[in-house]
């Protein structure tokens, strides 16, 4: 079972660049129900990377959590799903 949860951002705002504390994510596009495929994105050794899907530029800050984002809203708050 995982001990950890995997931050999940969007790009409602429509931005071209946001700013993660993350450098293991997953990218959801905007919101549900208009968003894309959620997929996993990892950064390994760099700094950014860009979402295949809908292009937005992830860019690692060290000065923010794990799950925050700049902008703010642009972080999806963890939602517990029943077992």
């Amino acid at each position: 079972m995982a001990h950890s949860v995997v931050p999940h951002f969007h790009n409602d705002p429509g931005l071209p660049v946001i700013e993660i504390g993350a450098h293991e994510f997953m990218c959801v596009g905007a919101r549900p129900p208009y968003d894309h495929p959620h997929v996993f994105l990892d950064m390994g050794d760099e700094h950014e990377i860009i979402c295949p899907y809908c292009s937005t530029l992830y860019r690692h800050d060290t000065a923010l959590a794990a799950d925050a984002a700049r902008p703010a809203e642009c972080a999806l708050p963890h939602v517990d799903v029943p077992a």
